[in-house]
């Protein structure tokens, strides 16, 4: 996932926030459903400590899935990838070839921030390309991101048209991250917080 500037929201110590990308194949393979451009979290701006809890707001990337044939529908959802090497929450990591004492990647025993603490809000969102019936937002309540059990963050039924159907006019508070006043900065200098995302495209709505 390319790489986003930094940015201080002010004085004090500024905590980088990465947000990385992990696509899985589509359950119950189809190769008539796939996604055209896959759903891409952007990394959040920098925050500032300042003992006051904070919410962090980013705009949700565009995202686009195609089906070519056989109505069956689709859906996808996101979570926070637990598999080796990977972490489903926010936790600090060191991006360099080394950070201090702390090498690449995940710090043994790093802070964390709590599950759940992403949250994804299609309010305002819609559709593009496709003619008719058009699939449907799942979040215009707010959904976790980085959930430990996948959530489905939009669907399209058998009545959705076989076409490619691309995302448009997420707001600019369409993720948001809680930051508690008990977010620790890392210790060592370059490290930063990141957590590891899964965006599923499965067949059926």
């Amino acid at each position: 996932m390319p790489s986003h500037p930094r940015r201080c929201l002010g004085g004090g110590l500024a905590l980088a926030l990465l947000v990385v990308l992990a696509t899985a194949a589509p359950h119950q393979a189809s190769a008539a459903v796939s996604f055209s451009t896959a759903p891409n979290a952007p990394n959040l701006p920098s925050v500032t400590l300042n003992a006051q809890a904070q919410v962090d707001l980013a705009t949700m990337a565009n995202w686009g899935v195609s089906q070519t044939s056989t109505q069956s529908g689709w859906n996808v959802t996101v979570q926070g990838d637990s598999s080796a090497g990977k972490s489903p929450v926010f936790k600090a990591y060191c991006p360099n070839a080394s950070c201090g004492s702390d090498p690449t990647g995940y710090v043994t025993g790093g802070a964390t921030l709590a599950a759940n603490s992403l949250k994804l809000n299609s309010t305002g969102a819609g559709w593009t390309t496709g003619t008719g019936t058009k699939p449907t937002h799942s979040c215009n309540s707010g959904c976790n991101v980085d959930a430990a059990a996948p959530v489905k963050v939009a669907s399209a039924s058998t009545a959705v048209g076989l076409t490619t159907w691309a995302t448009t006019a997420y707001s600019g508070v369409s993720l948001a991250l809680t930051v508690p006043t008990t977010t620790r900065t890392p210790p060592q200098t370059g490290e930063v917080y990141r957590v590891d995302l899964v965006w599923t495209l499965n067949t059926g709505p």
